[in-house]
C-alpha cells in the first residue's frame, strides 16, 4: 500500500438515472447520486428496498441502465472507477488451511502464492493489515478468525489497490457491539486519511446518525437524501419505516430538538 493520501475533495462518483429490471419488473428506477471523496454515505431502507441490488449494479455484477462515472473535477477527465468491496459475508469451509497472507496474496496477485512467499509482498500485506489493527493476524488461518477479525482482513484487502470507492454491503452483520463500534471508527479513519468515498448499507441507525455525512433513503428509487438529521426527520422516513417498527425512532427525533 502506498503512503496514505488525504482526500482532495475534488473527485466524485456520479450515478445517473440508474435502473435495474428483472423479468419486466423494476427493482430500481431512476437512481441519481453524487458522491464525493472523503465522505461516508449510508444507504438505509426497509427489507426488499433494493439496497444490495444497488451495490451489485455499481459493481457491475448485474445488468443496469443509466450511467456510473468517476469524475476528476480538477482537470475534467473521466477516469476508470476503481472499486473496493466488502460483502455481507464470505463462506470459508471449516478447517480450510488458508492463512490471511494466502487469502490476500492470491486476491491481489495472479500466481500460486504457495509456490513462493515473497518478503516484499508480505511486508505490503502487513502494512495494509496494520491500518486496521490486524497485522498480527497475517499468519492465522482464516477459518479461525472471529467475525470482527475477518471483517478487518477484508477491509485491508479491499483498500490495497487504492480504490476511489469502497462499497460495504452490511459489513457488520453478525459482528458484536464492540466490533461494530470499531468498524465505524475505522470508516471515519478511512474518510479522513484515504482519497476515497465510502458507500455502506446499514441498519444501525444510531451509528449512521453519529458517523454518516450523507444518508440515502432507498425504496426502488431515492426517497430522500441529505444529512442524518434531514432524512430521519422527514415524512419519507416515517412512511418508509413507520414509528411503530422502530423502538428508538422517537428518541432519535428528540436528539435534533
Amino acid at each position: 500500500m502506498k503512503k496514505i493520501r488525504k482526500p482532495c475533495g475534488l473527485h466524485c462518483i456520479k450515478v445517473k438515472h440508474l435502473g435495474v429490471a428483472l423479468n419486466g419488473h423494476d427493482i430500481l428506477k431512476d437512481i441519481n447520486l453524487h458522491i464525493h471523496c472523503g465522505s461516508i454515505n449510508a444507504i438505509i431502507g426497509r427489507n426488499g428496498a433494493g439496497k444490495s441490488t444497488l451495490i451489485r449494479a455499481i459493481l457491475g455484477d448485474i445488468p443496469h441502465s443509466g450511467e456510473i462515472a468517476f469524475k476528476d473535477r480538477e482537470n475534467g477527465r473521466v477516469q476508470k472507477l476503481k472499486i473496493g468491496y466488502v460483502p455481507q459475508k464470505i463462506n470459508i469451509e471449516k478447517d480450510t488451511p488458508l492463512s490471511v497472507y494466502d487469502l490476500i496474496a492470491s486476491y491481489c496477485w495472479c500466481f500460486p502464492v504457495f509456490l513462493k512467499k515473497s518478503r516484499k509482498m508480505e511486508e505490503k500485506i502487513k502494512q495494509s493489515l496494520d491500518v486496521f489493527e490486524a497485522g498480527h493476524l497475517i499468519d492465522r488461518q482464516v477459518c479461525t478468525l472471529s467475525g470482527g477479525q475477518l471483517q478487518r482482513v477484508m477491509l485491508a484487502m479491499a483498500v490495497m489497490d487504492e480504490p476511489n470507492l469502497l462499497l460495504l454491503d452490511e459489513a457488520v452483520s453478525g459482528v458484536d457491539p464492540n466490533g461494530v463500534e470499531l468498524f465505524y471508527r475505522t470508516m471515519e479513519f478511512l474518510k479522513q486519511n484515504f482519497d476515497l468515498a465510502v458507500i455502506l448499507i446499514s441498519h444501525d441507525l444510531d451509528y449512521v446518525l453519529k458517523y454518516a455525512d450523507k444518508v440515502i433513503l432507498l425504496d426502488q428509487t431515492v426517497l430522500k437524501e441529505g444529512s442524518a438529521k434531514e432524512v430521519f426527520q422527514s415524512v419519507e422516513f416515517e412512511k418508509a419505516f413507520g414509528a411503530d417498527e422502530l423502538p428508538g425512532y422517537v428518541k432519535r427525533r428528540k436528539l435534533f430538538v
